[in-house]
């Protein structure tokens, strides 16, 4: 007699939860256990169909090969059932493991085995620094890159024969990879015959041993775009080590870094510069000229009574934006510098300045405000 649908003996629709087929077996379970039902057999055959549907679908794998092929999944290979999951396929000598395999789970682990594998060469990585101006402007940097490439003797075959292509290797039939079946599992391993490759070389060159490639050296010219950030990476396709054998190259990954500048520091788009002036600069006021990234000058006008932390924007010279004509802002931000090393007459000066400054509070308003509000401090009873 035909076996009822797993999903039908449990009572739920095939898009059930596991939270849900594990509250209708544990509802059925408990009805039809034969602790509860002494002598029933349709009950004690009852609790074993549940508990078969159960084991199951409970499995994420089982489930998969269930939905696949129904009870077929488990029939074959006699005396397997749900409990022996690999018993439900024929796995002898003259069984196709892989391609079973394949068409169970080919989907979840990247394809079925054998066409549409590539191998390519080994990517790399390499730094390059450049300037603060450079990133500005762009540039092309020059690097030297110690990686494989083409056997220039055996032009990349790995023969001695150069108009020999190379043998499918007859352990793994070109796949690269040998599989071995542990109970259910399959596990894959690079083959041992050709190390991965899939193809083994009758006559090896004598330069590459057969590999088809060589270690050099190459200096290799790399565009930097104007407005490229620290820490950006350049993807060169085709630019990495070579495979091999006619296999594809790898890429090349430029991982650019930028120096610190002694003037201008970025922000994004935009340019911050520090720019000290004196005591009298800031107070007088006046015109300064800051350099812009650029090369070219620019004027900024300096208010009477400038102070330490003040800023001036200069709209349009910041920094490059990454593939755009705009440019950010740049932003001067004033140090307001104490004098060191007085003259005697610098002294007599400033003394003759501060003694003109007490009798006019308006001339320092946050200094004359600060310390009255520490006099009511201290008259308030506060202070120590």
């Amino acid at each position: 007699m035909a076996k009822q649908d797993y999903y039908a003996t449990l009572g739920v629709a095939r898009e059930a939860s596991a939270d849900d087929l594990k509250r209708a077996y544990r509802k059925l379970a408990m009805q039809h256990h034969p602790d509860r039902n002494p002598g029933d057999k349709q009950a004690e055959a009852k609790f074993k169909e549940l508990n078969e549907a159960y084991d199951v679908l409970k499995d994420d794998q089982k489930r998969a090969a269930y939905d696949r092929f129904g009870h077929a999944a488990f029939e074959q290979g006699g005396g397997g059932g749900p409990g022996g999951f690999a018993g439900g396929f024929d796995f002898s000598a003259s069984g196709d493991l892989g391609g079973i395999f394949d068409q169970m789970f080919g989907e979840f682990m990247g394809g079925r085995r054998g066409g549409g594998r590539t191998r390519t060469g080994a990517d790399i990585r390499q730094a390059a620094e450049i300037d603060l101006t450079e990133a500005f402007t762009g540039t092309k940097a020059t690097l030297r890159v110690p990686t494989r490439v083409s056997c220039e003797v055996c032009n990349g075959t790995g023969s001695e024969d150069k108009n020999r292509t190379a043998d499918t290797c007859p352990t793994c039939q070109g796949a690269g990879k040998t599989r071995v079946q542990q109970g259910f599992f399959l596990i894959e391993r690079t083959c041992p015959t050709c190390g991965g490759q899939g193809r083994t070389i009758r006559n090896p060159c004598k330069i590459c041993r057969g590999a088809g490639t060589v270690q050099r050296e190459r200096s290799l010219q790399v565009a930097i775009p104007a407005g490229v950030e620290d820490g950006t990476r350049i993807r060169l396709q085709g630019e990495g080590e070579a495979g091999g054998q006619g296999t594809q190259n790898g890429d090349l990954y430029v991982h650019v870094s930028i120096r610190p500048h002694e003037f201008f520091q970025r922000e994004q788009a935009n340019i911050l510069m520090r720019v000290p002036l004196r005591m009298t600069q800031a107070a007088l006021g006046g015109d300064i000229e800051v350099p812009v990234i650029d090369g070219s000058k620019a004027k900024v006008k300096i208010p009477p009574g400038t102070q330490t932390g003040d800023q001036f924007r200069l709209r349009g010279k910041g920094f490059s934006v990454l593939r755009s004509p705009a440019r950010g802002d740049m932003f001067i931000q004033v140090a307001v510098e104490t004098p060191q090393a007085l003259t005697p007459k610098q002294r007599e000066l400033l003394e003759a300045f501060e003694a003109e400054g007490q009798k006019h509070a308006k001339g320092s308003p946050d200094h004359e405000g600060f310390f009255a509000k520490v006099a009511a401090f201290f008259e308030g009873g506060r202070g120590s």
